[in-house]
């Protein structure tokens, strides 16, 4: 089989590699600086694992390469202003947004978004990073930058936030995962649930958005899309066209992962269903130095990342899955003392929403 080069080499560059291996698929993870001679890029097909890149002399070869698979979605995606014109132009719900062009536009945005406006860069944040939430009054606290290089949404009463991983094979099939409940704190996934039998209604509007924006691009591979749960339905917040965290649950709860579902479908290969047939948890962990105590549970998978531990940076995940509700409860509660203290709200949240 061709090997794989993945642009960026990330958490999820890595776990692409460690997806490909039991297949026989070498897979590259290259750093922005890599010199393009090293690597095996004219037998190679391309990935990412980043939205975007500087221009260095690999991106530049790359760039030209006929096997970058979806080479021209990344830069529409990673810009929030393209992303909303086209979910706009697709005619599916987002909520209300514009351009933030100049601070003498705040009084209209404010008459017609309403009292909360949740600003982001256009390019860039993630995290929380580039983001602000802003109430009358508090509208210095963005900085003169920000003009003309962000959008304005209206804030959202949502009562959860939910994701759907899928993949389209070249050939137009698509697959995908149950939804994903999804748990933020300060703008960082912490915890994400995932069970086998989804809201039947709420998975087929979400399979429905999601397919009509990779048949729109024509796109090749795993894509993520999250949405905020309305009265109405779904409200899409943003799209990943890549494997994403919320993604991570099924490296232990599924057939087959979401790393191993992008490889074989930008490669070509067979795109079954995954089989998900138990509940699973996935939690994230954030500056958090590894315990070896939570090996003593045996439901728990660490997927570890070998990163330096800094204050909210994603080192690891831990994820959990089983085919009984209440083993997986307990072994959550029993995870609770070998965290820190504020991973205690997030298992707390997930041991709820395990009862469907």
């Amino acid at each position: 089989m061709k090997p794989v080069c993945v642009l960026g080499n990330g958490q999820l560059g890595r776990m692409l590699r460690q997806a490909g291996e039991p297949l026989g698929i070498a897979v590259y993870p290259v750093g922005l600086d890599a010199e393009p001679e090293a690597l095996p890029i004219q037998q190679s097909v391309i990935t990412a694992e980043i939205e975007r890149w500087p221009e260095t002399a690999l991106t530049r070869e790359l760039a030209s390469h006929t096997a970058f698979v979806n080479r021209d979605i990344f830069p529409l995606l990673a810009d929030r202003l393209t992303q909303k014109q086209l979910l706009d132009r697709l005619g599916l719900a987002t909520a209300p947004w514009q351009l933030l062009a100049d601070a003498s536009e705040w009084p209209q945005i404010f008459a017609t978004l309403g009292e909360l406006a949740i600003v982001k860069r256009r390019t860039g944040g993630y995290d929380g990073r580039g983001q602000w939430r802003l109430r009358q009054g508090e509208t210095d606290a963005l900085p003169a930058d920000g003009y003309g290089e962000c959008i304005v949404e209206k804030g959202i009463n949502f009562s959860g936030e939910v994701s759907l991983v899928g993949a389209r094979a070249p050939d137009g099939s698509t697959v995908f995962y149950p939804l994903t409940h999804n748990l933020h704190q300060d703008g960082i996934l912490r915890t994400s649930v995932a069970l086998p039998e989804p809201d039947k209604a709420r998975q087929q509007q979400a399979e429905t958005m999601l397919s009509a924006i990779m048949h729109k691009l024509n796109y090749v591979g795993v894509m993520a899309m999250e949405c905020f749960v309305v009265p109405e339905g779904l409200l899409i917040n943003e799209l990943a066209p890549r494997v994403h965290n919320s993604g991570h649950w099924t490296q232990n709860g599924a057939s087959i992962s979401q790393f191993e579902l992008h490889l074989r479908a930008i490669l070509n290969l067979p795109l079954p269903k995954p089989v998900v047939s138990t509940p699973s948890v996935m939690i994230n962990l954030i500056g958090t130095g590894v315990n070896v105590q939570w090996l003593d549970l045996p439901l728990v998978h660490l997927h570890w990342y070998e990163k330096e531990v800094r204050a909210g940076r994603k080192v690891g995940h831990l994820n959990l899955n089983d085919v009984s509700v209440k083993s997986l409860q307990v072994a959550m509660r029993n995870l609770v003392p070998l965290l820190p203290e504020d991973y205690a709200s997030g298992i707390a949240w997930a041991i709820e929403k395990l009862k469907g």
